[in-house]
């Protein structure tokens, strides 16, 4: 697998700080556990704020510091949110990265002609959505834009718009400044993982006729 489309670098350092949201944490995160290239930078991120961390000067602690933060050790911590037990096989019965094993799928549904999506629950609040979307194969979606931010990780098949072709392993990153007409290749369908913030906003007139019959 050749991967040519990666993340930028800004979210890159962004999952190595743990800084992402939910959704996008499971997107980037399943992308750099299949890739060398951004594994690589992500651990040297990491090891360069551990660095920065050994090196950073003594501040003298409040008198009883030591004593309030052994009792905070000692209070007893409120539950967290139960780890959710994988439910329902995912979209076309597809095998998934392990990261994303673990996840519990929704409901399956389609969304438009030739394309299915099924939602991905998510531990805490997120302000972003993670799911997963496959196309049959030749699927020409229309022209759109997007009112938040897109993540896209293809994990099956292929898609291609202006930015190029994307096949297993590529990322692809939308906004309110990327316009695209996603076209699925021929060899079969493509499955994608997804971390969405907003909505699709169809282009042109055909568009803003079923804008309101499309929701992801």
């Amino acid at each position: 697998m050749t991967i040519m489309h990666h993340p930028p670098e800004d979210l890159l350092a962004k999952l190595a700080a743990g800084t992402l949201d939910e959704a996008e944490q499971l997107v980037v995160g399943v992308h750099v556990s299949g890739c060398a290239r951004c594994s690589q930078f992500v651990h040297a991120i990491e090891r360069l704020a551990g660095h920065t961390l050994a090196e950073a000067q003594p501040v003298a602690m409040s008198n009883g510091a030591f004593d309030l933060v052994m009792r905070h050790i000692d209070e007893p911590r409120p539950a967290g949110p139960a780890r959710l037990k994988p439910t329902r096989a995912a979209l076309g019965g597809h095998d998934l990265p392990e990261l994303l094993r673990s996840c519990q799928f929704g409901k399956q549904r389609q969304v438009a002609p030739g394309i299915s999506m099924q939602p991905i629950t998510l531990r805490g609040a997120a302000r972003s959505r993670a799911f997963l979307l496959q196309s049959a194969p030749g699927t020409r979606m229309l022209e759109h834009t997007h009112t938040g931010t897109e993540l896209t990780l293809v994990l099956k098949g292929s898609f291609s718009h202006q930015g190029g072709r994307y096949g297993p392993g590529d990322f692809d990153y939308g906004d309110q400044d990327v316009d695209h007409r996603p076209i699925v290749g021929e060899e079969g369908p493509c499955l994608c993982l997804v971390a969405m913030t907003g909505n699709l906003r169809m282009n042109g007139f055909l568009g803003r006729l079923i804008s309101p019959f499309v929701r992801l």
